[in-house]
C-alpha cells in the first residue's frame, strides 16, 4: 500500500507503458465531500503534462463528481456501483484507454482495488486522505483491515514495481 496518492511514482508506471488512470476522489485525493484542492488540480495539471489520460469513478452522485473533475481537468463517472466493473470500462472508453495500459488508485479494498480487480484492471492501494468518515465506511474499513492484516502475514512486502 503507497502512504499517499500523491507520493506515487507515476513516470516509473509511464515507462511501464500506463496511460490512463481512474482515480477514487473520497480519502483518496481529498476529504470525504471537499472539493479540489491545489494539491489534487496540481496533481492532474502534472499528470496531463506527462501525457497521461485520467478519470474519477465514485459512487457518489453527480454534483460532487462533476464539480471535482472539472476543477481538476478529468474524466468522470458517477454513481458507478464500485465494485462493479461498468464503472471503471466507462471510465476507460472515455479516456481512450484499455485494461492493459490502465490503473486504479483508491483507499478502499472491497470498492475500489476489488472493482478495478473485477474490471481486469491494476491498482495501487493508497492510504485514506482523513481519519474521520461516514458510518458505512467506517464498518467496511473494519472489515478491509482483517483483510490486509491477513494479507500481511501471509505475503511479502511488495512494491509498487511488484505489483504493475
Amino acid at each position: 500500500m503507497s502512504r499517499s496518492a500523491y507520493d506515487i511514482d507515476y513516470g516509473y508506471l509511464w515507462s511501464k507503458g500506463y496511460r490512463g488512470i481512474i482515480f477514487d476522489i473520497d480519502n483518496t485525493l481529498v476529504e470525504h465531500n471537499e472539493p479540489a484542492t491545489e494539491r489534487a488540480e496540481k496533481l492532474f495539471s502534472d499528470l496531463k503534462d506527462m501525457g497521461f489520460q485520467t478519470s474519477v469513478v465514485s459512487n457518489n452522485r453527480e454534483p460532487r463528481v462533476k464539480l471535482f473533475a472539472e476543477a481538476v481537468g478529468c474524466e468522470y463517472v458517477y454513481r458507478a456501483a464500485k465494485p462493479m466493473p461498468d464503472g471503471y470500462r466507462s471510465a476507460m472508453n472515455k479516456m481512450g484507454s484499455d485494461t492493459d495500459s490502465t490503473f486504479v488508485v483508491g483507499d478502499q479494498l472491497i470498492t475500489d482495488i476489488w472493482g478495478a480487480n473485477n474490471a481486469g484492471l491494476k491498482s495501487i492501494m493508497v492510504g485514506k486522505v482523513a481519519f474521520h468518515e461516514d458510518i458505512h465506511i467506517y464498518f467496511k474499513r473494519v472489515v478491509e483491515s482483517v483483510i490486509v492484516f491477513i494479507y500481511k502475514i501471509t505475503h511479502r512486502k511488495r512494491s509498487v514495481e511488484d505489483l504493475l
